[in-house]
Parts: C-alpha cells; sequence; structure tokens
C-alpha cells in the first residue's frame, strides 16, 4: 500500500462518518455543547415596554415645558406592575426593568428631576418613548434566535435561559476510546525505570478530544501482548470513535495491526504522505471509526488536529470549516519532498501588524516542548519548492 494524500485520507475518514443523536440537557450544563434544533423564542423580550432608567414615568405632553411639577401617585419597581392609570398631571416612580405603568409614555431620568413633598419637578423634557424598551426589542416570541448545529457558549447559553428554556437539544457528544499500547508505557507520578517512558498521549488526546467537542474514555495501558490488545480492542466496540497509539508500525511488537486481523477488521488505509505521522491507520467497525495513532507524541496529535477534530465535528453536525490561515514566514525554508509537512511555529506581529510564523528550527516528532510552545503548524505541500523569508505561508492554528 503506498503513501496517500492527506486531503484523501481526510475525506476517506468523514465520509461514512454519522451525526449523533439528540440528547436534552439542563440548560446549565449546555456550554460547551452543540445544538441539536433551531431554538424559537418562547416569549418576547422584553415581554412588555420597560423603563431603561430609575425615574419617572410621565405623559411627554405633560413634560413639553419645563419646569414642570406633577403629583406622584405610586411606584413600579422591577418585578411589580403598577396597577392604576396614570392621568395628565400625574408621574410614577420607575425603576430599570420595571413595566411602564399605563397611560404613560416616556421615562425621565432621576437625575433630570427633583423630589417635592408628594411631587416631582421635571427638570428637562422628553419625546415620546424616552428611555423605554418596547416590548420585543430584543427578540419576539416565535423567532428563531440560535439555529441547529451552533456551539453554545457563555453568550448564547444565556440567551437560550432569557428565552425560556430549562433544557436544551444538544447533539450527544461522540465517545472517543483511547487504547494505548507499549510494554515501555507508565502511567504518570508512577516510579519508572530508565527504560521506560511516560505515556502522555492519552492525557493529552483526552484534552484534546474535549476541547474538539468529544468525549474522552480512557481504556489505560495495554501491554504488547495479542490477545490483551483484542480484548481491549473489543471492550470498545459500543464507542463511536476508537483511538489506539502506537504498535501501528511493522516490527515484531507492533501488533495493532495483527489485531485488526484477527478481529476482522479490515483497514481502510495505512500510510500517509506527510510529516509527522506517517504511520496512521484507519478502519471502520460497523458504525464505529477506528484510528490508529503513530506513538511518538507530536505525531499523535497533529493526526488528531488533522483528522479527528473534524470527524468529531461532523458527527456533531458542524461543517469542517476550513480553518488554514496566512502568514509570512520569517526564516526561509528548503523544498520539501513528497510527504506533506507540517512545520511546528510561533506566531507573532511584526510593526505594521503582520502576522509573522516562525518555524522552530528542530521538528523531531518526539519533542513535546517545542510543540506546547508552538502557535500553528505551517503547511509544506508535497514537492514545494524552497521558501524565502517574508514569503506568504498557509498554517493550521495549534487551538487545542
Amino acid at each position: 500500500m503506498g503513501l496517500l494524500a492527506v486531503e484523501e485520507a481526510k475525506a476517506r475518514i468523514l465520509a461514512d462518518a454519522k451525526i449523533t443523536k439528540v440528547e436534552n440537557v439542563k440548560i446549565g450544563c449546555a456550554a460547551g455543547r452543540v445544538l441539536a434544533q433551531d431554538l424559537c423564542a418562547k416569549r418576547n423580550q422584553p415581554p412588555f415596554a420597560a423603563s431603561a432608567m430609575d425615574g419617572y414615568a410621565v405623559k411627554a405632553i405633560d413634560v413639553e415645558q419645563v419646569p414642570a411639577e406633577l403629583k406622584v401617585i405610586g411606584e413600579a419597581p422591577a418585578g411589580r406592575e403598577f396597577s392604576g392609570e396614570v392621568k395628565t398631571g400625574q408621574a410614577v416612580r420607575i425603576f430599570t426593568g420595571a413595566p411602564v405603568p399605563s397611560g404613560t409614555d416616556t421615562v425621565i431620568m432621576q437625575e433630570n428631576t427633583t423630589a417635592n413633598d408628594g411631587a416631582v419637578v421635571i427638570e428637562q423634557s422628553a419625546k415620546v418613548g424616552n428611555f423605554i424598551r418596547p416590548a420585543g426589542l430584543d427578540f419576539k416570541q416565535g423567532d428563531v434566535v440560535l439555529e441547529a448545529n451552533t456551539s453554545l457558549n457563555a453568550r448564547n447559553t444565556g440567551l437560550c435561559a432569557a428565552m425560556n428554556y430549562g433544557e436544551v437539544p444538544v447533539r450527544k457528544k461522540p465517545t472517543v476510546a483511547i487504547l494505548a499500547t507499549g510494554d515501555e508505557l507508565v502511567e504518570p507520578g508512577e516510579e519508572l525505570r530508565d527504560d521506560q517512558i511516560v505515556s502522555s498521549n492519552s492525557i493529552a488526546l483526552a484534552a484534546a478530544i474535549t476541547a474538539f467537542g468529544g468525549e474522552p474514555v480512557n481504556l489505560g495501558i495495554v501491554r504488547d501482548n495479542l490477545e490483551q490488545i483484542e480484548q481491549a480492542i473489543e471492550s470498545a466496540a459500543d464507542s463511536d470513535i476508537l483511538l489506539t497509539i502506537g504498535g501501528a508500525s511493522v516490527g515484531d511488537h507492533d501488533l495493532i495491526g495483527p489485531a485488526f486481523a484477527n478481529l476482522g477488521i479490515n483497514l481502510d488505509f495505512w500510510k500517509i504522505a506527510m510529516r509527522p505521522g506517517k504511520p496512521l491507520i484507519f478502519a471502520r467497525r460497523a458504525e464505529q471509526a477506528i484510528l490508529g495513532l503513530p506513538g511518538n507524541p507530536v505525531s499523535a496529535l497533529v493526526c488528531a488536529r488533522i483528522y479527528l477534530k473534524p470527524l468529531i465535528k461532523k458527527m456533531l453536525g458542524q461543517a469542517d470549516h476550513d480553518d488554514i490561515a496566512m502568514a509570512k514566514l520569517a526564516l526561509a525554508l528548503p523544498e520539501n519532498d513528497q510527504r506533506q509537512d507540517y512545520l511546528r511555529a510561533s506566531l507573532c506581529r511584526d510593526a505594521n501588524g503582520q502576522l509573522i510564523a516562525t518555524p522552530f528550527p528542530l521538528q523531531d516528532s518526539s519533542m513535546q516542548v517545542t510543540f506546547a510552545r508552538s502557535d500553528a503548524l505551517i503547511i509544506r505541500p508535497p514537492f514545494a519548492p524552497a521558501a524565502k523569508a517574508g514569503e506568504m505561508v498557509s498554517y493550521l492554528p495549534v487551538d487545542f
């Protein structure tokens, strides 16, 4: 099997992805979820004509000539409507957010008045509608205020609450099982021998999955034992996506391929024309997507950014928005070979506000410090010619 182009690999991974089911969640737990249906307002906002200021509700005709003294016949605090009818020569003390009393058509802010023993002196005239928010100013009952596939955040969860939704319909988070394999791996915080490695990929991938909108399920570390690997793969059969980490090459201890074969899981492809991340496996088992990620930490996370993120987004009903951006190259780059390169880089702006991308000098796929300090992955297409400093290059944001 030859090397597959990145875009072809991505297209195959996304081709049969199914959108997840709908579930209702409490509005207080909805931030970070994806709306499954259009949301229509259940009421007007505000539901009545409301005062935008503390002051006095009056008839505009009564304050055409100022100063004007009016009799105060009551008050309207927020949450309690004044029940009477305001007549000529009268005023009602009103507070921000309170319903505007019947018979009044303007509000005079408190600073432009003087209270006077059961009366108020209005010192500045105002037109009809002054400091009054009409009913439905923000939204009206029946309006489609939020559309399906919207990612819910602090602003629009508050909006849902204002529309009087105690629960909202959202897409079920795709469950992503994470299976790390290798005799050399040890859980973080444990005692290590000099020939062992801390298992960091599972931790990083779980965080990435959460950032992408999925639900990580860590299956732990499985040793290089074919039977145990097969059992772990079977245990994750109900997850929407299975990620295996390491063991995807062709060495004697690389057992992911043989385990798939024994379980009747046919590979769609193996090996991508990209750097880092060449040994990437993709397969499907019924509705489950399976990604076999490289064991090198940077390779695994770069593959997650390029392939797993759009897969999760599609399962949540969101389009695969092309978030490739452009920046000016700070350093010259040599010509590229047949593999699409993703160079870790930092971003900054020059004195003119131009975005500058500076690739790190060392790009070894085991170097996690470099990736942690990266803002971007500069994309170098296959056989790209040498690039001079100052040329524009495309990049993927490192946003997780």
